[in-house]
């Protein structure tokens, strides 16, 4: 009798990802649901003690944060949407079993305590181990483990903003970053799912609601003048996050000195600056319900304080997002442009404030993630915005190019990059790294010993398939070089030499080897720096195999044919 797993294992994969795209999808919206709960009523049981000692709840949240991460979980601080990108694009869409839950609780601790973060992205992580879970338990392979990952992070988005839409298209656009048929079956239900699991304990709400809105020709090129500030501080912000994290380890290395300094840090700028505290979308709210009563000094100095309570946030070791942070600096920025304009042009008849409010939330989210068609989606379901789309397509693309000038990756992107592991789909990196180095290994040479003369050589040539044999030391096995046969063939036809001239005498004993964890760009950049056509793998000082350049190109071909026939 088939168990469950094996009779879901047996069906049609196009049936397997209808099943995987509903249980990702409900999980996932239970998953953002829950977060969402915590993080609404515990501010108000905050609220019972002394605004005064605000000022230390980051450094609590933040201390908690890092201890559970580092010591009872084993992951890193940090958004994490790095890794899920990692996960589908090297490692077949696997995240550890963890992953479904520590960041929640991380992101609770961080953003309940104060810290200047958002819940996306811990959610899209959690989203995204419950796909990699629900594929693990069905024994799927790597592509419909790939899809239930990508599915996960689309139904947390799209239950926790209520935006269906922007969950699929987030998922295809930052953390897939393709547009594969074989993805979207999957993706699009889950987010549907994860939807509706949100609608049913929400209802159908919008989560920032405003007047109705027209926009003219003028307000249309106001806004694409506006760009330019928005990428301004988007590009600030991206930066403030990178040195943010490298300045705070470089002055406090031990992790828990830098939770607790930081976390006092974000405490002294969030009582300064309460708007500034948790997620910020209290501040969003308000600016779109009356945004004419608010100072524009104000909101001037409130743009780098957000940008540094959520730098610090997150580089003193706070689990949180960047999405929250992006939408909060984006209608300040677009308040900001709003009401400079109007004291410049004063008989200028521009439109009211809240159009270039959600124009300055969907360029910023378009710049830091680095994905347009997510800005102006996410703005246009979040907030009903469907009558200013012109305006948040024209800023979302230009602030994206205005980034992209100054910033060659997004905020999701650059930690993988200063790796070297920032794989995206089509390109040879992302191809290579399919193909496993065990599939690429000659395993079938024949060793040879540094003590033999090359007259012992002739019968073990005449029994390889191969020109290379590898010396090994005789009593322990450790790899010593490599013989080539093209080297030595000179000896072998004069009987003298041949019995006189030993193996260690010829062998090459200081050539490049590769390692096992090596990737193949890596291979191939040693390949091009040597000119070399076969190289040693060796691991622990054990020859485990060959690998040639012409193999892999021959991997390498397969691999592009198998991944566009997608």
């Amino acid at each position: 009798m088939f168990s469950l797993r094996q009779q879901v294992g047996n069906l049609d994969h196009r049936i397997q990802l209808v099943m995987i795209g509903v249980l990702v999808g409900v999980f996932s919206g239970f998953a953002a649901l829950g977060l969402n709960y915590a993080l609404k009523y515990v501010p108000r049981w905050l609220s019972r003690f002394n605004p005064g000692l605000y000022w230390f709840l980051p450094a609590v949240g933040i201390l908690l944060t890092v201890s559970f991460l580092r010591y009872a979980v084993r992951d890193r601080s940090g958004h994490g949407v790095p890794e899920v990108i990692f996960s589908v694009s090297a490692r077949g869409g696997r995240l550890p079993g963890h992953s479904v839950f520590s960041r929640l609780v991380a992101s609770f601790l961080t953003i309940g305590s104060g810290g200047s973060a958002g819940p996306e992205a811990p959610v899209v992580i959690s989203g995204a181990g419950i796909g990699s879970s629900v594929a693990a338990w069905l024994r799927s392979n790597d592509r419909i483990r790939v899809a239930a990952t990508g599915s996960g992070a689309a139904a947390a988005i799209a239950s926790i903003f209520n935006a269906p839409v922007t969950g699929i298209i987030f998922t295809m656009e930052v953390i897939l970053g393709e547009w594969a048929p074989v993805n979207m079956l999957p993706v699009a239900i889950a987010s549907v799912t994860g939807t509706e699991i949100s609608r049913l304990f929400h209802g159908n709400q919008i989560p920032f609601r405003h007047r109705p809105l027209q926009a003219g020709p003028l307000d249309i090129i106001a806004v694409a003048a506006m760009s330019i500030l928005v990428a301004l501080f988007v590009i600030l912000f991206i930066r403030a996050l990178k040195s943010g994290g490298h300045g705070l380890a470089r002055l406090l290395p031990h992790p828990l000195s830098r939770a607790v300094v930081g976390g006092l840090l974000v405490g002294c700028v969030v009582v300064v600056f309460p708007e500034v505290r948790g997620e910020g979308y209290h501040l969003v709210r308000s600016l779109l319900d009356g945004a004419e009563g608010q100072a524009l000094g104000v909101m001037l100095v409130l743009v780098p304080m957000k940008i540094l309570a959520t730098a610090v946030t997150l580089g003193s070791g706070g689990s949180g997002g960047v999405f929250a942070p992006s939408l909060v600096i984006g209608a300040l920025t677009g308040y900001l442009f709003h009401g400079f304009m109007c004291t410049l042009f004063p008989a200028t008849a521009f439109a009211a404030a809240p159009l270039f409010i959600l124009a300055g939330m969907a360029g910023t989210i378009s710049g830091t993630l680095g994905a347009p068609l997510t800005g102006i989606f996410l703005i246009v379901e979040i907030t009903g915005g469907y009558d200013v789309i012109l305006p948040l397509l024209v800023v979302s693309f230009l602030t994206y190019t205005l980034v992209r000038l100054a910033e060659n990756h997004s905020i999701y992107q650059y930690e993988l990059a200063e790796k070297g592991l920032l794989l995206r789909p089509r390109t040879d990196a992302r191809i290579l790294a399919d193909i496993p180095m065990t599939e690429l290994l000659e395993r079938d040479l024949i060793p040879v010993y540094p003590d033999m003369p090359l007259a012992k050589l002739i019968p073990r040539i005449r029994r390889s398939r191969r020109n290379h044999f590898p010396v090994e030391d005789r009593a322990s096995g450790r790899f010593l070089g490599m013989v080539n046969f093209a080297d030595i063939k000179e000896f072998l036809f004069d009987d003298a030499l041949a019995r006189t001239v030993l193996v260690e005498e010829v062998m090459h004993s200081e050539g490049p080897i590769v390692g096992p964890g090596e990737s193949l760009p890596q291979v191939l950049a040693l390949f091009d720096r040597t000119g070399a056509w076969s190289l040693p793998v060796v691991d622990n000082k054990r020859f485990l195999g060959l690998i040639s350049k012409s193999t892999i190109l021959d991997h390498y071909r397969k691999e592009l044919k198998a991944q566009t026939e997608l």
